[in-house]
């Protein structure tokens, strides 16, 4: 595809011009990127719905972090894509056209859309044996399961607990950590006990039933994808050089982490932190060779048109999820 084709090209993408609920979103026909020296432009075949486009949507923290202060700056939403590559900028070295990559594009998202640019140092080609709509369920929550046990210090024979292993970063965390030989808890509610099972989980835990920071048991590692209970409570579920890591929670386990956590790791013993995830090639193509390799498979709870993103969106912000939901854009000719 050349220059002026593109600067022709119309394209459907889900728009947002104003912060608030799923509501806002809206079905528009927008005029397609075009991409710069260091940027592919990509047909986006699917993508994935994460927190973060549900967060950027309500309004108060992008603002602060410069997404717009009244309005928001970028129209389109969306992080993880994969597609395939149209034409690219001529600086672009490692992708050709018809490549098929995926990746995450939070620096600037537009994910939501038939087309999308990024700089080619963010994408990564696609597992061979993935489709597209699972290698969209990948990158921002498999980095994300990845770089918290990073965090966390995981270690093979060590003893791992996963809080809210159900979702789209906990799937992905619960079997990454299988993979670096763990011994892992996985807790969750009653509904999704199997499917824990199913993806290697040497114990499960019902979070409705049992309260594991009482069992008795002590943990090497703890990971609180959901952050639903006080800071004094893990710790006392971990062992006396353990560590605890805040991977997403609440404003309260948020505050909590960062002011006393330093607190608690410099008296010795326990360590207690927080992970602020941040795309990465080379960590996403570390997953990938797990996932070619047998090791790692995405879970897909439910998948969704482009025009049905708001519903998609509003399900995700409800944290009701097992796995990831999948926005599928187009279908691959």
């Amino acid at each position: 595809m050349n220059a002026s084709t593109i600067k022709k090209l119309e394209m459907k993408a889900i728009v947002f011009n104003q912060y608030g609920t799923p509501d806002v979103l809206k079905l528009a026909n927008v005029p397609a990127p075009t991409p710069k020296d260091d940027q592919v432009l990509i047909r986006v075949f699917a993508a994935s719905v994460n927190s973060a486009d549900y967060r950027l949507l309500s309004g108060p923290i992008p603002r602060l972090m410069g997404f717009g202060l009244l309005r928001p700056k970028d129209k389109i939403m969306g992080a993880d894509i994969a597609g395939r590559i149209e034409a690219v900028g001529k600086n672009v070295t490692r992708f050709k056209p018809g490549d098929e990559v995926f990746g995450d594009i939070s620096t600037g998202f537009g994910g939501f859309a038939e087309y999308v640019c990024a700089r080619e140092s963010i994408l990564v080609k696609k597992p061979a044996n993935l489709t597209f709509e699972q290698a969209a369920a990948v990158p921002m929550a498999a980095v994300t399961a990845l770089q918290g046990l990073r965090k966390g210090g995981v270690q093979p024979g060590n003893r791992v607990a996963i809080v809210g292993a159900s979702g789209g970063v906990g799937t992905f965390m619960v079997q990454i950590a299988k993979s670096f030989g763990a011994e892992v808890t996985a807790i969750s509610s009653t509904k999704k006990m199997e499917g824990l099972r199913a993806l290697g989980a040497d114990h499960v835990i019902d979070y409705t039933r049992e309260d594991f920071t009482r069992s008795g048991q002590r943990y090497d590692l703890i990971l609180a994808v959901n952050g639903y209970r006080p800071l004094a409570d893990y710790r006392r579920a971990l062992k006396p050089q353990g560590t605890y890591v805040m991977v997403g929670g609440e404003g309260r386990q948020i505050f909590e982490s960062m002011v006393n956590g330093p607190l608690v790791s410099r008296r010795g013993g326990q360590t207690v932190t927080n992970l602020t995830a941040a795309p990465n090639a080379d960590d996403l193509s570390f997953v990938k060779d797990l996932i070619e390799a047998g090791k790692v498979t995405p879970v897909i709870d439910r998948t969704y048109p482009l025009e049905n993103t708001a519903e998609a969106v509003r399900y995700v912000g409800g944290a009701r999820a097992a796995g990831k939901v999948i926005i599928q854009i187009q279908e691959n000719p």
